[in-house]
């Protein structure tokens, strides 16, 4: 067929829909005048949530909220089925998870009660682990063997040595116990007071040097600080086990309470010409550390006896939390035993 010889489009015949005036997939007709799709009218209704159509019913879904919750009842005894999971616990109350041989160590010779050990084959039979993992099962541990990316799960890749265990949540103190055992335990006490710190690997490392260099205990305030963690005790490397710590709700209220029980405060502080080896240590010492960021609180700096700071000489203007922590607690011992030293050179 030639083109000349093909129907033209105004010539070719309409479809039935299209003839009638009817919009293709809406099946309503058009309006002459506004060229509009009438809308559809409501279905009545009983009041009962049932839509009426043609002598037919049929029942609308109810909206989510209004729907009845199912109730999964537990399954019959013998019969097999998946247990579903327990409910989130408290984290208060929830045992938690340490890791690395120095803490694990620690926390098998401590009074904290360990549930359960997972460990690698090769450090389950060494002979310098061999008896503390056998005295561990005998106090009622469970010991499992596992391999190595099984550790690496539970502790989220950290350096976990190889043995991983799951203890009971660390037991905090109340101020007033831990003020008189640090005084039963020498006349001259040294406790550290944190303030503002929420890295758990500064908590560590401080609790470590305050173990190691001979203090009493270390006070927490309960909010806008880190409290004691796999972590925390991770990098403290066994030394929460001996060291007390308490958790007060006002850090200003426990430092007067520690002022009445005759411990001087020592704050250490950026914005005081003093420096922290001039200061005189004597008697009972409250050291009160702050974040590397933010330092101490004004609040916290009006409670303190004394304030010092550490001087530097390089181009950094501030020290790592726990290692300023660390020199001014050297710089207290170091006095105390400088003190010992010339006592006992005139005896």
């Amino acid at each position: 067929m030639k083109p000349e010889d093909r129907p033209k489009p105004s010539s070719r015949p309409k479809p039935k829909w299209l003839a009638k005036g009817i919009r293709k997939g809406s099946h309503k007709r058009i309006n002459d005048s506004t060229d509009a799709v009438a809308p559809p009218k409501p279905y009545p209704r009983d009041g009962s949530g049932v839509k009426k159509e043609g002598g037919k019913k049929f029942t609308l879904r109810q909206p989510l909220e209004q729907r009845p919750v199912k109730v999964l009842r537990s399954p019959r005894s013998g019969a097999a089925a998946e247990a579903l999971p327990d409910p989130a616990p408290d984290e208060e109350q929830s045992p938690e998870l340490i890791y690395g041989r120095h803490a694990v160590e620690a926390a098998i010779h401590g009074e904290r009660s360990i549930n359960r050990i997972w460990v690698i084959p090769k450090l389950r039979y060494a002979p310098d682990f061999l008896s503390l993992i056998e005295a561990a099962k005998a106090a009622g541990a469970v010991v499992q063997e596992v391999d190595v990316r099984r550790l690496s799960q539970m502790t989220q890749n950290a350096r976990h040595q190889g043995i991983v265990a799951q203890v009971a949540p660390y037991t905090y103190q109340e101020l007033p116990d831990l003020i008189a055992q640090a005084k039963a335990k020498t006349p001259q006490p040294v406790l550290v007071v944190i303030d503002s710190i929420t890295d758990p690997h500064n908590l560590g490392a401080i609790a470590r040097t305050v173990e190691a260099m001979g203090g009493q205990g270390i006070i927490l305030p309960q909010r806008r600080a880190v409290g004691v963690t796999a972590t925390v005790s991770k990098v403290a490397a066994g030394a929460l086990e001996h060291l007390p710590i308490a958790r007060v709700v006002n850090l200003n209220r426990a430092l007067e309470q520690l002022k009445e029980a005759g411990f001087w405060i020592y704050g250490t502080t950026l914005d005081t010409p003093t420096p922290w080896y001039k200061l005189k240590f004597s008697g009972a010492i409250a050291l009160v550390v702050g974040a590397e960021d933010s330092g101490l609180s004004l609040s916290v700096q009006k409670s303190c006896d004394f304030l010092g700071t550490i001087p530097l000489q390089g181009q950094v203007e501030s020290l790592n939390a726990s290692v300023a922590a660390g020199m001014a607690l050297y710089e207290v011992f170091r006095q105390r035993w400088q003190d010992t030293l010339d006592l006992n050179s005139l005896s």
